[in-house]
């Protein structure tokens, strides 16, 4: 999806423009990659059942933070956490055990069959951001985007009501990485940074946690065997990967596409849940989950529409300013 030259055209126009259509193609699939393995992660998760959550996560932290600081090393990255100063670090402090809460939830939401708690959690996830800016940073919504957190606030209270509680995963699934994607804007790190300067604040104590479970005799790595010793090793790619695939797409496709690719993790969650693992899923649950993509509908048709008018409003501004531009022949 490049985007049309403002200057005159070049003779390298022809290039640039290819070159610029096979970035966003290529971003496009590494966005839509990080989504899918995410919504798949349960098939991962379930196979480490054995440890428990508490174990599972620290094994991810622990292989997390290694694995990060061999990339970055490799990509001579490591720089750029040493002129964080201490806000930055407790910025960073504050949402490394927002995204542990988040992971161990998840893990602990898929070792106790209730996926589709966490599949409507990362549903509501972006329309509670939205909340957050207007509580935070006191923005102010439109009226499309009001319609659709009415809609989103009935469809949780019918899923409540459907299951005689308080979703309570789905709520701190969605509201850990909500809270969690404020606080990143704090902070001017990407993805990659970003994950090794949490993995650096959790990991001693994961890593601490683990060599107790060692002494104690009650850890299920190498006791368990070699491979499911590898299983929880990969722990740590199945945390990187996604993540380093959504920082390359980020920086190559629209935020209204990254947007809508979004929704794949959570759809593939439902699925899973449901056809895989055989959750329940009544009708008036169902009517919940339909609630709710009619919010995001409408939260995301108004996002589009939006992103165009500002695009073509930057249009006439650039052809404006290039119609005042005087050509040199005519000096």
């Amino acid at each position: 999806m490049s985007v049309p030259p403002l200057a005159a055209p070049t003779g390298h126009s022809g290039s640039q423009s290819t070159a610029e259509g096979a970035g966003s193609r290529l971003g496009l699939l590494s966005g839509a990659s990080a989504y899918v393995l995410w919504g798949v992660t349960p098939g991962f998760w379930i196979l480490l059942e054995q440890s428990g959550a508490v174990e599972v996560l620290a094994h991810r932290l622990a292989w997390t933070l290694i694995l990060m600081i061999g990339v970055s090393l490799v990509l001579g990255r490591l720089s750029a956490l040493r002129g964080l100063g201490l806000r930055a670090w407790t910025m960073i402090s504050v949402a490394s055990v927002l995204i542990a809460t988040n992971w161990g939830v998840y893990i602990f939401a898929v070792h106790t069959e209730r996926v589709i708690e966490v599949s409507l959690g990362y549903y509501i996830n972006p329309l509670l951001s939205v909340l957050l800016g207007v509580l935070v940073l006191r923005e102010r919504l439109r009226p499309p985007q009001w319609i659709a957190l009415g809609v989103a606030v009935v469809a949780v209270v019918i899923v409540t009501v459907d299951y005689g509680r308080v979703p309570v995963i789905a709520l701190v699934v969605a509201g850990s990485f909500a809270v969690y994607g404020l606080l990143k804007k704090t902070v001017p790190l990407d993805s990659l940074n970003s994950l090794t300067a949490e993995s650096l604040v959790l990991a001693p104590v994961a890593i601490g946690y683990l060599g107790w479970l060692q002494v104690t005799g009650a850890a299920t790595f190498v006791t368990e065997g070699a491979w499911y010793s590898f299983l929880l090793f990969l722990a740590g790619p199945m945390t990187a990967l996604p993540l380093l695939l959504f920082g390359f797409a980020a920086r190559r496709i629209p935020l209204t596409v990254m947007g809508m690719l979004q929704y794949l993790a959570p759809t593939l969650q439902l699925l899973w849940a449901v056809l895989i693992a055989g959750e329940p899923m009544p009708a008036s649950r169902w009517f919940g989950f339909a609630l709710v993509w009619v919010a995001l509908a409408i939260f995301t048709v108004d996002a589009v529409h939006r992103a165009r008018r500002a695009g073509r409003a930057a249009g006439v501004e650039q052809r404006r300013q290039a119609a005042t531009v005087v050509e040199p022949d005519r000096l």
